[in-house]
């Protein structure tokens, strides 16, 4: 079993910084690409910025320039550090995960349990 284990999310204000961790924990053989995504009040869960186990990393348009993801796969762990931040990223930030156990050829999809990011104006 693989859990994901996400940490860093609080109140901040616009303007400011945050990060956010995200660290795979279990019987994990390889862990390919992991992600960020976010859901506001009322809207539909979205991507926010993925990256591959080899680096390689994307953004959505709305946090170009502003936010960074990057990882760590000696710890099996995903960041993303998000500055200027703005009310409209206000929500719950899910980490995603890819994940290939010992012993299977399969993969297996897991999300974090959520961490709560609240920007104020």
């Amino acid at each position: 079993q693989v859990q994901l284990v996400e940490s860093g999310g609080g109140l901040v204000q616009a303007g400011g910084s945050l990060r956010l961790s995200c660290a795979a924990e279990g019987s994990i053989s390889t862990l390919g690409t992991m992600a960020w995504y976010r859901q506001a009040p009322g809207k539909e869960r979205e991507l926010v910025a993925g990256v591959t186990s080899g680096g390689s990393a994307s953004l959505a348009d709305s946090v170009k320039g502003r936010f960074a993801i990057s990882r760590d796969n000696a710890k099996n762990t995903v960041y993303l550090q998000m500055n200027s931040v703005k009310p409209e990223d206000t929500g719950v930030y899910y980490c995603y995960g890819l994940v290939r156990h010992v012993g299977s050829s399969l993969t297996t999809v897991y999300w974090g349990q959520g961490t709560q990011v609240t920007v104020s104006s």
